[in-house]
């Protein structure tokens, strides 16, 4: 699987590869037993996520900051799907308040959880604070979507032991958690403002989603809990979150890397292929890119780095939640 079979769109072990699209991918799939919340569904990716799994059955809840975008992207897929079954709530990851309300008021619908696509992110923005003080791209990628699965773990056990249905989280990740920081998370220096580099921060926050799977993976695995988690990165695909960073990408780059970008169909297979697939039961703790296990950096398969991202993690997050 490497820039060659990128290029050729040829398939890998799994039979698909750069070339499959969501539909595909999820040809198989009967998801009408399955409840699935999606960080981000309502453009880009997680959208044709959402619209590919309604389509094969599943009970879809958009998790959005904006629910007005949400609920105008699930009027266009009732449109083409009268039988899509699909839910808006809103959900700021920047905001460990605004996590902590999205769980309330999901708890409240009394429904089951079958599947956590942690979706939503940001991309090489201008250094700037989130609500609670946290560097925005570590704070929303990583910290949010941190403390968002802790708040879901217990519905999606109860869920996976009442059902004996197999859950699973899927955390977007990306090829860029190769270009982070020397030391790969600066601990003592998350919001410092004169080291920051938007993309040394974003790989930063795209390896901490890395490190959470496959320390989560890693912890269930040792509660003997049927509740896999597992990384992928989608692929180059122009969406909304390139926006702070379009302008910026020079015509020669663009021009030598276009045979790399991907449709949203294409960018939106891997995530659906995690999360459906029967072919995936039971494997945990893996990085995927186009519909197949891929190597990540050794950062990445670093498990003392993984604990330490834990604890960190629990420790800010306990600290903000009381301050």
């Amino acid at each position: 699987m490497g820039i060659l079979s990128l290029i050729s769109g040829w398939p890998g072990p799994s039979g698909f590869g750069s070339a499959s699209t969501a539909e595909q991918v999820t040809d198989s799939v009967d998801a009408s037993n399955l409840t699935i919340i999606i960080t981000g569904g309502a453009s880009g990716i997680g959208l044709e996520t959402t619209r590919v799994l309604t389509m094969r059955g599943a009970h879809v809840i958009i998790a959005a900051r904006n629910t007005i975008a949400a609920n105008e992207a699930k009027h266009v897929i009732l449109k083409n799907n009268d039988n899509a079954k699909i839910d808006v709530l809103e959900l700021d990851l920047s905001s460990l308040n605004s996590v902590n309300a999205f769980v309330q008021t999901f708890n409240a619908l009394n429904l089951p959880l079958n599947i956590l696509i942690n979706n939503a992110g940001v991309m090489f923005c201008p250094y700037q604070l989130s609500q609670d003080g946290i560097e925005m791209q570590f704070a929303t990628n990583h910290l949010g979507h941190f403390h968002l699965t802790n708040l879901l773990l217990d519905k999606m056990k109860e869920t996976a032991a009442t059902t004996g249905i197999e859950g699973r989280i899927v955390n977007l990740s990306s090829i860029a958690h190769r270009y982070t920081y020397e030391q790969g998370i600066i601990f003592d220096k998350i919001n410092d403002k004169d080291s920051y580099s938007e993309k040394k921060a974003y790989g930063q926050s795209k390896l901490a989603n890395i490190l959470h799977a496959n320390e989560l993976s890693r912890r269930l695995n040792e509660e003997g809990v049927n509740i896999t988690i597992n990384s992928v990165h989608p692929g180059l695909i122009m969406t909304d979150l390139m926006r702070h960073s379009f302008l910026r990408i020079s015509k020669n780059f663009k021009l030598f890397t276009f045979l790399l970008w991907k449709t949203v169909p294409h960018g939106a297979a891997t995530s659906c292929y995690v999360a459906a697939h029967p072919d995936l039961k039971g494997v945990t703790g893996k990085y995927f890119l186009d519909c197949n296990e891929y190597p990540a950096s050794n950062f990445a398969t670093d498990p003392e780095l993984a604990k330490k991202l834990w604890d960190y993690s629990q420790n800010l997050v306990n600290s903000l939640q009381h301050s």
